[in-house]
């Protein structure tokens, strides 16, 4: 394939000033700018329960997760939508906290502490079951349940959680019972 015709190939090709300037006439400048059209957050990014953290390209996480899909353990009478959806929206809130796209490991956390990764103690398969039933089309359950996951816990290697996961368990059923007003 050729080069395209107006891109230099060396360095000392390239135009020594902005083209459609005249010679000694330099940009301006530039202005700080200010939050003031309508619909610009002024205050920052808001914060608070069901509000979730703003990220990089965290829908990617719903892709990885669908990829992992053989991996995911089922409890019995749970639908695939609502757990991919739980475990996207934390693998979402893991790698958001750290200010990137999602990858594998968060995918992996967010199933480890949600016993989507098999093991898991009967009776919290069976709240969990009814945690997410419907949380592919309710966004209140989705971030109710996420808001319930310790961010310093799932920041934690997939290694590392491991010895804290009962624990991470019982403080994630606590809180998000509380939030959703679910009775257990």
């Amino acid at each position: 394939m050729s080069t395209d015709p107006f891109v230099p190939g060396r360095i000392e090709d390239q135009p020594r000033q902005k083209q459609n300037l005249a010679p000694g006439v330099s940009y301006p400048s530039a202005r700080p700018w200010h939050a003031d059209r309508p619909g610009d957050v002024r205050a920052g990014q808001p914060r608070g329960p069901l509000l979730g953290v703003p990220g990089p390209n965290i829908g990617y996480a719903l892709t990885l997760v669908e990829r992992g899909r053989e991996r995911v353990a089922l409890a019995p009478h749970e639908h695939w939508a609502d757990a991919a959806a739980v475990v996207g929206e934390v693998a979402m809130k893991r790698a958001a906290s750290y200010g990137r796209a999602p990858v594998m490991a968060d995918v992996e956390c967010a199933r480890l502490v949600l016993g989507y990764q098999g093991g898991c103690e009967p009776d919290f398969a069976k709240w969990r079951v009814l945690m997410v039933e419907g949380a592919h089309e309710s966004y209140h359950r989705r971030r109710a349940l996420c808001d319930a996951v310790d961010l310093d816990a799932v920041r934690l290697a997939p290694s590392a959680l491991e010895a804290r996961v009962a624990e991470t368990r019982r403080e994630i059923r606590e809180r998000a019972t509380t939030a959703s007003g679910l009775r257990t």
